[in-house]
């Protein structure tokens, strides 16, 4: 095992570890990204919730290192039922340069997501549906309406969320009020 994977080792899940490090250690270096992205399909859930978590903060300052691994980031966010995963790639998911079928697939497994026990996962798959959305015309319409009956019947979070959401969505072209 990578000696960056094995800073992220140890614990329990309300830490983050050393991940923080790590954010730095591959800023510092790029081509350590690629390790972090094995990380995610170890068997300890610490590491794997602990790799998501660094590289959701790296992509949000470089999300182009994301896209090499697009195909297993939207299988992974397909099959994991671990919800700190769910949560990372939820906000890892829209910024992959996404073709129209694969921006389809991250829409349904998003959707999907409501379903989760998380209140967190279920929250920020709505704020990634907004995401999409927004560059994303001919979705508006039918994320909104998500977003809308999630705002009704979710959590307090979610309610927020939701809130927001709608308000910015009704202002974007091609949504009805």
């Amino acid at each position: 095992m990578h000696a960056i994977l094995h800073k992220l080792e140890g614990g329990d899940r309300r830490s983050i570890g050393r991940s923080e490090e790590v954010v730095s250690d591959v800023l510092k270096t790029p081509s350590l990204f690629g390790v972090l992205i094995t990380g995610l399909s170890a068997e300890d859930a610490i590491l794997r919730m602990r790799a998501a978590d660094a590289m959701e903060k790296i992509s949000a300052i470089h999300p182009e290192y994301l896209w090499p691994h697009k195909k297993l980031l939207i299988e992974l966010a397909a099959s994991s039922s671990q919800k700190e995963m769910r949560w990372h790639l939820a906000q890892m998911l829209p910024r992959l340069k996404l073709n129209q079928n694969e921006k389809k697939q991250v829409v349904n497994i998003l959707m999907a997501y409501f379903s989760d026990s998380s209140s967190i996962v279920k929250t920020l798959a709505m704020q990634a549906l907004a995401d999409i959305a927004r560059a994303t015309p001919e979705l508006r319409p039918s994320v909104l309406v998500n977003l809308q009956e999630l705002t009704l019947i979710g959590t307090p979070a979610m309610k927020a969320r939701g809130r927001k959401l709608c308000a910015e969505m009704k202002r974007m072209p091609s949504v009805p009020s």
